[in-house]
This record gives C-alpha cells, sequence and structure tokens, in this order.
C-alpha cells in the first residue's frame, strides 16, 4: 500500500470519528424558543435533544471503534498492537490440525498400498485428501471434465502405475501439444483430423483421412506414434479410442491441431506430505 492510500484510509477514519462525535453533541444543545419552528396543523414540532441514554450508545461504540482498529490492522498500513493477521491465523489453526492429525498420517504412511487399498480408514482419509485436492479440476466424482482427464477409467495419459501417478502428484506434469496450423494448411489439417477420426473409429472422409495419413506420419508420429496409441514417456494421448480429453469431434480435432493444447498438472509436494501423498496415491488407484 503506497503512503498516500494509507493516510488517506487513516485520516478518513478519524475525522470521520471525529465529526460524528460532533455532530452528537452538537445535536444536544436546544433553541431558546423550545422548539424548531415547524408547525403543522397546530402541531409544533420540539426542539428536544436526544436520550442521554442513545447518546451513550453512540460514545461507547466510537470508543469500541478506536479499540478495535489499534488493536486490528485497521488504520492503513499499521499492523495494529496485536499483530494480527488472516495469514497468521489460518497458519496457526493449519498447525493445530496437522499436529492433531500427524499420528494417523504416520500410521497411514507406513502401511504398504495393498494393505492401505484394503484400510477403510486409509481410504475415507484419502477420499477427503482428494476432495479438499483435486476435486475442483478433476470432479468430485473423479469423473474429469473438458480438459481434465477421467480418473476413473483405464486411460492413463503418463502410466497408471503406482510409482506413476506418485510422480504426477509430487512433480506435476506439464502437457504441450504443439500447434500445426501454420505447417498443415488449412487443407492439411481437414485431412489430419479425418485420419484422426479414421484411427478412433469414427464417421469420416476415407479420401481426406488417406491425404492426411502422410501428414500425420511426418508431423504427429513421433509423440502419437505410427498406430496413433500415443506415449505415456511425453504424455502424448491414444488417439484410436473413445476417450479425449479435449473431445474428439472433427471441429474440436481441427481446432486442437490449428491451436495445440496446454496442459499443466500442478506438483504438489509443498502442499502435501509424504505420507498424504502415499495416501492420495493409493486411493487414485483405487477408483
Amino acid at each position: 500500500m503506497s503512503m498516500g492510500w494509507h493516510w488517506f484510509v487513516v485520516l478518513g477514519l478519524l475525522l470521520s470519528l471525529a465529526a460524528m462525535f460532533w455532530l452528537l453533541f452538537a445535536n444536544r444543545q436546544r433553541t431558546s424558543k423550545g422548539t424548531t419552528g415547524h408547525e403543522w396543523d397546530g402541531i409544533e414540532e420540539l426542539d428536544n435533544p436526544l436520550p442521554m441514554w442513545w447518546v451513550g450508545m453512540f460514545v461507547v461504540s466510537m470508543i469500541f471503534t478506536l479499540g478495535y482498529v489499534a488493536y486490528y490492522p485497521g488504520l492503513g498500513d499499521f499492523s495494529g498492537a496485536g499483530s494480527w493477521s488472516s495469514q497468521a491465523q489460518h497458519d496457526a489453526e493449519a498447525a493445530r490440525h496437522e499436529a492433531r492429525f500427524a499420528p494417523l498420517y504416520a500410521e497411514l504412511g507406513s502401511m504398504d498400498e495393498e494393505a492401505l487399498a484394503q484400510d477403510k480408514r486409509g481410504m475415507q482419509v484419502g477420499r477427503r485428501l482428494y476432495l479438499n485436492h483435486c476435486s475442483t479440476c478433476h470432479g468430485v466424482n473423479a469423473g474429469g471434465a473438458f480438459g481434465f482427464p477421467n480418473l476413473t477409467d483405464d486411460e492413463w495419459q503418463w502410466g497408471d502405475s503406482y510409482e506413476d501417478i506418485r510422480y504426477t502428484l509430487v512433480n506435476g506434469r506439464v502437457a504441450q501439444m504443439v500447434p500445426w496450423g501454420a505447417a498443415l494448411g488449412e487443407k492439411g489439417v481437414v485431412n489430419v483430423a479425418h485420419y484422426v477420426l479414421q484411427m478412433s473409429g469414427q464417421e469420416h472422409d476415407a479420401e481426406r483421412a488417406a491425404a492426411g495419413a502422410e501428414q500425420y506420419n511426418t508431423l504427429c508420429v513421433a509423440c502419437h506414434g505410427m498406430d496413433g496409441k500415443g506415449n505415456k514417456l511425453f504424455g502424448a494421448p491414444d488417439l484410436t479410442n473413445d476417450i479425449w480429453l479435449y473431445g474428439g469431434s472433427l471441429e474440436q480435432i481441427m481446432f486442437t491441431l490449428n491451436n495445440g493444447r496446454q496442459g499443466n498438472m500442478p506438483a504438489q509436494s509443498d502442499i502435501l506430505s509424504d505420507d498424504k501423498i502415499h495416501i492420495l496415491t493409493t486411493y487414485i488407484r483405487s477408483l
């Protein structure tokens, strides 16, 4: 925060309180006439001040406000006498939570994968870890979404072994499909898209697919393979089935060829301990 905004907040608050304090007691004064001068149908408005108990409530609220902004960081850039912050409170509560459940995580983390997969508590903890850290992208039921893999089927872009999944959680994954629109040209994009449709057993134009086969074998084979089965080393998906991360229609395949795709699975090692990653890995494999 710049010092200009800092003093704007500080002076704005203090001057507002001072103005309200003056206005409150200024209205305690009465005119010599005892009325405001307003009259309607013989009824006059008396110039009575606010009751003292009401004024006292306002004063108490102002004193509370001053104490509050002095203790908590309510005056611009001042940290407050209590040095409170939402981050510090969060960290303290998280530390208490970790200390409370550390023995459970340690016990579950010491189990091998087979024993943990059969442990009811372990799978309950694994599901909670999944819901907290994975469900935003992969869905509550792990069914995935457009651009986010389904974790309940047999299609694993980076491999489905315990080591593969653990590596993904610890280090993250970056999948890059480069755009081929400029290299293929408009006609080439259509031809290769029809060839991909042919490989996946979908309706396609045979003539265009035949023309696209040569371009596929020149530009795509390095990652997806001659047979289109993909390559887990590069994270290149299988193009011969009906599982599509970004859609398998002609239009969606053409969009992928023209523009490429950028997939990023962030690393979780700075968020999750080794025990939690072991539990979560086992739970994901159980899906």
